[in-house]
This record gives structure tokens, sequence and C-alpha cells, in this order.
């Protein structure tokens, strides 16, 4: 169709052996922090934690969905990156609204396992964004897993200073403040991924024909 322009800034689909065996890496160092911080959160009674495990979670799911994405039409990938941009948000509401009431009932966290569990995920997530860095510029589809693996990182650094705070002030606010913290930034990577792939479904459908073009790494 002329002036569509279906050609143009073309960016990584994921079709590469390399990058689907790094994939599987990553989502089963996601599963098995989701396991260890989850049942630390119980431990500790944090939110912060939860809000955590839970990101793990929605990660090994929504990479799980990249996998499946992997060489189907455009259309069909910015799909999968809308659903997982809307599951992001879910999730981000929840971590929100539990945090919120939590304020009700305070309860004093465990700073040592806060500090303990946030340090190895700390390691398990910067493993995992090493792995990714060289692919967070793709479609919306490759970039999702970019962001998610950015804001875990981010995410364990918050837990750390959280943690720190919750023993320097005897208080439980901080660990509440960091999963709001950790809401916003669901919601903004969220947000962020939504956009591409709103953005990726409207060239699909102004385009009559769709490139195939892959990357072999």
């Amino acid at each position: 169709m002329p002036g569509c322009n279906c050609g143009s800034n073309v960016k990584f689909d994921g079709l590469s052996e390399t990058y689907k065996r790094i994939l599987w890496i990553v989502i089963a160092l996601n599963v098995l922090m989701f396991a260890v911080e989850m049942s630390a959160s119980v431990i500790a009674d944090s939110m912060a934690l939860r809000a955590d495990a839970l990101d793990f979670l929605g990660d090994s799911l929504t990479y799980s969905i990249t996998l499946l994405a992997i060489g189907h039409s455009i259309r069909w990938r910015a799909s999968a990156a809308l659903f997982k941009g809307i599951t992001l948000a879910l999730i981000g509401l929840w971590v929100l609204g539990s945090s919120l009431y939590r304020t009700l009932i305070l309860g004093m966290p465990n700073e040592a396992v806060m500090t303990t569990v946030a340090i190895m995920a700390f390691a398990a997530n910067m493993a995992s964004v090493l792995l990714l860095i060289r692919y967070r510029d793709g479609d919306a589809n490759i970039r999702s897993v970019w962001l998610c693996s950015r804001n875990d990182a981010i995410g364990n650094l918050a837990v750390l200073a959280a943690a720190g705070a919750v023993f320097y002030f005897q208080s439980p606010w901080p660990d509440l403040l960091v999963a709001l913290l950790m809401a916003s930034l669901f919601l903004h990577s969220a947000t962020l991924i939504l956009r591409q792939a709103k953005s990726e479904l409207n060239q699909a459908s102004n385009c009559s024909v769709e490139p195939i073009i892959s990357i072999q790494k």
C-alpha cells in the first residue's frame, strides 16, 4: 500500500535460537525466585517482597507468552504484547490496592529476611538483565521482556532500601511505600508496552502486505 512504509522501522522479532535459549533461562530464574520470594514474604510479613514475588510470577507467564508469539505475524505479536501490558497493569493495581488496605493493619516486617531475599532476587534479575540487554530495542513483544526484567532489578533495590529503612526507623511504612512505588513502576511499564503494541497493531492494519524479516543471531 503506498505510503504505509510497512518495511520501515522493523524491529527484532525474537526469531533467534540464541534469544529463545536465553528466554528459557530467564523464565526458569523467575519461577525459582517467585517460589523463594513468596515464601519469604509470608515469613517476613512484607508487602514489598510480596509485590516483587508477584512480579516474578507475572514475568514467568508473560515470558512464556513471548515465546509462543515468536515467529507469528506482527498483529499476533502485538496482540500478545497488549495482553501482557494489561496483565502488568492489573498486577500494579492489585499491589496498589493491597498496599493501601495493609495500612489499616500495620505490622512490622522482618528486615533481615527482606534483605537476604532481596539480594538473592537482585542477583537473579541482574543476570536476566545482562542476558537480555542486547534485545532491549525489539518489537513490543520482545521489548516487554526487557522492561519487566529491568523493573525487577529496580524493585529489588527498592526492597533493599525498604529493609534498611524499616530497621533504621523501626517502622513498617518504608515497606508499604516501596510496594506503592513498585505498583507505580508496573503501571508505567504497562503504559509503555500498551502504547507500542497499539502502534504496531495500527501499522499492521494499515499495511496490506507484511514483510517477513527474521534476524538470526
